[in-house]
């Protein structure tokens, strides 16, 4: 099993004047350390059930610009975008600029998003959950179009696109990998069988994982997809007690699980995260 890191708390020591050292040290460490992915979020507040709104949040692409240029290994995306937040044109852009400039390291991570506060504050359309689905199928046949050779028009129920120019192409090909978060069993699933590379799970149980990768397998069947092309991820957080956590994550793994995300706390994220590199990771390779 692999190790990625989600970098979503920039209450760190010292204030603003620290976050770029504090995120550079952590993306260091992570990047020597044999972890495969770091991510930041996509919020334009932080998340009220986490911590207040008010507390630091950075925006999300310029974020990984600044990761892509202090690393040499890692796996940079946000975990993840919500479709609301940008064009699809633009977010494909964006996306393949980042792949560009960190040498074929990025990945797309988009979601439905959900935080209507930011959306209402920052005056940013938030349709309903219906409509945000719909929007979020087509962003992603945007952008797998915009990274193909296909530079032609696009025509949608919500986007219409009359060329679909992207120069420089993205250095992976046929793309950027993209993981569809979220586990709803009858649009999301469905969503990650039809056009994702990857799905990101909560760590729910292994009763609870278990039913949703049996859904994913139906919708991998209903739609004629093999469903060992998807790489299944989960989020979880590593506890004091490191023998849960990797008791937790064996079962996992033997459901299907190949990496899972920890949150990084805020008091010394680089400390955490070369802890974790000590600890856990050597354990987690061994699944």
């Amino acid at each position: 099993m692999r190790l990625a890191v989600h970098y979503w708390n920039f209450s760190t020591p010292g204030g603003s004047a620290q976050v770029a050292s504090h995120l550079r040290a952590t993306a260091e460490a992570a990047d020597a350390g044999g972890v495969t992915a770091m991510t930041l979020m996509d919020h334009y507040f932080q998340m009220e059930a986490r911590a207040p709104a008010e507390e630091p949040m950075l925006e999300g692409y310029t974020g990984l610009g600044y990761l892509a240029g202090v690393t040499s290994r890692l796996q940079l995306g946000l975990l993840v975008t919500g479709v609301t937040y940008r064009h699809p044109g633009l977010l494909s852009k964006i996306v393949a600029t980042l792949d560009v400039l960190s040498e074929g390291r990025a990945f797309l991570g988009i979601g439905a998003a959900w935080y209507e506060r930011e959306h209402l504050a920052l005056g940013v359309p938030y349709p309903p959950l219906k409509e945000r689905f719909e929007r979020l199928e087509e962003t992603v046949q945007i952008a797998r179009q915009m990274w193909s050779d296909d530079d032609g028009p696009f025509e949608g129920a919500h986007y219409r696109l009359a060329e679909t120019l992207c120069h420089p192409a993205p250095l992976q090909t046929p793309g950027p990998p993209i993981l569809i978060g979220g586990s709803g069993e009858k649009k999301t699933l469905r969503l990650v069988a039809q056009y994702g590379d990857a799905c990101n799970l909560f760590d729910a149980g292994a009763d609870a994982i278990a039913h949703k990768i049996e859904v994913l397998r139906g919708h991998c069947a209903d739609v004629g997809r093999d469903p060992a092309e998807i790489d299944i991820t989960i989020t979880s957080a590593i506890e004091p007690d490191r023998g849960a956590f990797l008791e937790r994550m064996r079962t996992y793994a033997r459901l299907g699980v190949g990496q899972v995300w920890v949150s990084i706390p805020p008091e010394d994220p680089a400390a955490f995260v070369e802890q974790a590199c000590t600890d856990v990771l050597p354990e987690l390779q061994k699944l």
